[in-house]
């Protein structure tokens, strides 16, 4: 079977790309050509260079190419500019949908990678419900909207077998957000976000290859599936299981309210912008740390996947802590 994947040289696509590899498949990697190709060297995998923002472009590179199976993990998580999200989240994915569908490639499934951002603040009155496939999507950030627009025009194509994951916080080895905060611990510092009890979802980046594999086999088309690994933690769980990994090194616990949260985020998005640099610190962040609840219900991506997480939190941290140290991030 032949795959591409989108987004081949980033965070998950990385993890998707060798999943496939191992499971004999014929792997296209979408790459541009200032990739770094670090953790796709493996010299069974194939490279394509992809323009999602031309169609025109990207139908003459696809042109010739035959695929079963397109996993379009590629997007923007921080950006300049809101249009930035929009250019690259939503125009990029239609794009290469409008190609794939004028080149009538022989698809038996898409799936996209979505975000459990796309929901929004929903449910935020205590006690915290899980979030359903059936609530509707309120994103407040520029990302969420960005892929939840992506979703809604997927949704509107004809002969696309589109199947969307939506998964919550990622974490794993090779990953930079979660990375800051064990860097900041390792320098005896731990920042939490707001006064008032928080519920978060993570899921270990495994566990969402597992997902992809099990949609494009099993997957209902037009379907969208949330992702966790089942559980739900206090805001202080993930910080409290880093330090666990470090040796238990002595840390000053800094606790801010959102408006002190919201004064820092604008300055480092006000900073980002003068520097020309996109900074983790941005109004998108300071929304996604306001916002108290991410539960999220899986029991229909288990019934109809098949889906089980292997990576419990504890279980996830330690393997992230062990690459960080292995490979001298930490």
């Amino acid at each position: 079977m032949n795959i591409l994947v989108t987004g081949a040289t980033g965070f998950i696509g990385s993890f998707i790309v060798e999943e496939a590899i191992k499971r004999g498949m014929n792997v296209w990697a979408a790459v541009r050509p200032t990739s770094s190709r670090k953790y796709i060297s493996d010299p069974r995998i194939n490279t394509i260079e992809l323009d999602l923002g031309d169609k025109q472009r990207l139908k003459g590179q696809l042109g010739g190419h035959t695929f079963d199976y397109v996993v379009h993990a590629a997007g923007a998580t921080k950006c300049l500019h809101k249009a930035d999200f929009y250019r690259v989240n939503t125009n990029g994915t239609r794009h290469l949908a409008d190609a794939l569908v004028e080149l009538r490639m022989p698809l038996r499934r898409f799936v996209f990678l979505s975000s459990l951002s796309v929901m929004g603040p929903v449910r935020e009155q205590r006690p915290y419900a899980d979030i359903s496939v059936n609530d509707e999507p309120r994103p407040d950030t520029a990302y969420g909207m960005s892929k939840l627009k992506a979703e809604r025009y997927l949704d509107s194509l004809d002969g696309l077998p589109v199947v969307t994951l939506r998964p919550t916080g990622v974490y794993g080895p090779r990953e930079h957000d979660y990375f800051m905060m064990a860097q900041s611990i390792k320098k005896h510092t731990d920042f939490a976000a707001g006064l008032k009890p928080q519920d978060l979802t993570f899921v270990y980046v495994a566990d969402v290859v597992q997902a992809v594999f099990l949609a494009l086999e099993r997957g209902r088309n037009g379907a969208k599936y949330f992702l966790s690994d089942g559980c739900v933690y206090a805001s202080r769980t993930f910080s409290d299981l880093i330090i666990g990994q470090l040796g238990h090194p002595w840390v000053v616990r800094l606790k801010a309210p959102l408006w002190l949260l919201r004064a820092i985020t604008f300055c480092g998005e006000y900073a980002g912008r003068l520097t020309g640099r996109p900074t983790a610190l941005n109004n998108d962040k300071y929304r996604i740390m306001r916002q108290r609840n991410w539960r999220c219900d899986i029991a229909p991506t288990r019934a109809e996947l098949g889906y089980e997480p292997q990576y419990r939190l504890e279980r996830g941290v330690a393997e992230t802590i062990r690459w960080y140290k292995d490979n001298g991030w930490i």
